[in-house]
């Protein structure tokens, strides 16, 4: 099913609250000697996309034709989403567009600030038309509901009516307490704290889950009911009560895990996707999110890997990396080589080259390729063992192998920003240097080479 769905690129509108993480890293070296608070010094910063925007970064990933369509204020973190987003952001004068600084130290979040309005769009006539001109061009659609006034109950219950008009799924991550202006819609997905306010029940424990979950469909009269359970898994409601159980290994940060169930479930009900079998892979991407710090999107090829080995998991095909880098905002450093024999000298290259920016990615030379280089006796590792051994190294994040003598075609489709060489390349060309922002010249520690160790290894079998 994985590898039907890889390649299938479904059309999916989102329509709701888009947002901005904006994740700072930092050191926190010591507690103020002003007041009782810790001092933290800013190591670096990224913007991700949050809320809606988040929904959508994740359909690009499964590789969705994804369009988004929402209200922005006229400000930088509008035009920020405007650069980042493929659809019709409507822009309203005055309106903050939501902005999360997240203070980030040692993995652990310390401190979240908020920029943003949260009253009612202005737009809604303009935002409803947009949508009835354009939702018949899609397969199914998301409603990203974070409370922050896209989603009016005006603009809801229009877009409800339409997209049943039409017969297309429409499905909806709700907010609030009030459910009422999501009634018709194809299915909702509330956490458990979320369907105990909505249902003003005390708990959903026992027999209480079933009660819950069947007044959900039938009291917004929704086609499937479903209630995402944490680590217990995801509970739906068709004709009856089915658990989903959770896949999730080891849970090191939720956010984000709402956005990617739902979209993992607007791009199999686009495609048909039998209910309990939609719910099987929301689970299984929610799983990979979860493991990662922050808002991320995940991909058909994580989701596979998801339960290998972390170095298997690390070696990837050029296609399926450039899904991956497209959606991470990372600075990508690369570098290529044979890498027959590992040694330290290696080691301290690729560490090296890693501290320049935010991933290494690793060009490995096929065997065909250092065949053609080396010679017939090259080799001496096949590329699998080749590539297990770098990528079991922390710092190094991607292996990709290549079957040129040159990794010119390789650099060209995945557009490093850092290009990493050996400083014996010192004024001398090197090859996709034309193609990035960069180039670094790295020195080799002294006395360590393959060749070496090779010609010790024959001195000692003579």
């Amino acid at each position: 099913m994985l590898d039907f769905l890889a390649n299938q690129s479904p059309k999916i509108l989102v329509v709701g609250d888009l947002m901005v993480d904006n994740y700072i890293w930092c050191d926190c070296e010591r507690v103020s000697p002003e007041a009782p608070v810790l001092v933290m010094k800013t190591k670096s910063q990224d913007k991700r996309l949050g809320g809606a925007a988040n929904v959508y970064a994740n359909l690009k990933a499964l590789n969705a034709h994804v369009k988004a369509l929402s209200v922005v204020g006229d400000d930088e973190t509008g035009e920020f989403l405007k650069t980042r987003i493929d659809g019709v952001l409507l822009t309203q004068k005055g309106r903050k567009t939501s902005l999360k600084n997240r203070i980030i130290s040692h993995s652990q979040q310390v401190l979240r600030l908020d920029d943003e309005s949260t009253d009612d769009i202005s737009l809604e006539d303009e935002l409803i038309a947009e949508f009835e001109a354009c939702v018949k061009e899609y397969q199914s659609v998301v409603l990203s509901d974070y409370g922050k006034g896209v989603l009016s109950p005006k603009v809801t219950r229009a877009l409800i009516t339409k997209a049943n008009e039409l017969n297309i799924p429409i499905l909806i991550d709700p907010k609030g307490s009030d459910y009422s202006k999501y009634t018709g819609a194809t299915l909702l997905t509330p956490n458990k704290k979320e369907a105990l306010e909505a249902l003003k029940m005390s708990d959903l424990n026992g027999d209480n889950l079933k009660k819950g979950i069947k007044e959900l469909k039938e009291k917004f009269k929704l086609e499937y009911s479903l209630i995402t359970l944490s680590e217990a898994g995801i509970a739906v409601f068709d004709d009856d009560l089915h658990i989903i159980e959770a896949t999730a290994r080891e849970v090191f940060d939720v956010t984000g895990a709402g956005d990617s169930v739902i979209a993992m479930l607007a791009f199999c009900f686009a495609l048909k996707v039998p209910l309990i079998k939609a719910c099987e892979l929301a689970n299984a991407a929610a799983a990979v999110v979860v493991s990662k710090v922050g808002s991320v999107s995940v991909s058909f090829e994580e989701i596979k890997n998801y339960g290998k080995t972390s170095f298997e998991a690390k070696i990837i095909t050029k296609n399926a990396l450039v899904k991956r880098l497209a959606h991470l905002g990372k600075k990508v450093v690369f570098t290529n080589g044979c890498f027959d024999i590992l040694h330290f000298g290696h080691i301290k290259y690729l560490e090296k080259a890693r501290n320049l920016g935010d991933l290494l990615v690793v060009g490995l030379n096929s065997d065909a390729s250092v065949k053609h280089l080396k010679g017939k006796t090259r080799p001496v590792n096949s590329e699998f063992q080749r590539a297990a051994l770098l990528a079991a190294l922390y710092f190094v994040d991607f292996v990709v192998i290549f079957d040129e003598d040159t990794p010119y075609e390789l650099i060209k489709t995945l557009k490093p920003d850092i290009l990493v060489k050996g400083a014996d390349y010192e004024d001398k060309e090197v090859v996709g240097a034309d193609l990035v922002e960069k180039v670094e010249l790295i020195a080799f520690e002294e006395g360590f080479s393959t060749s070496l160790i090779i010609d010790k290894i024959k001195e000692k079998k003579c």
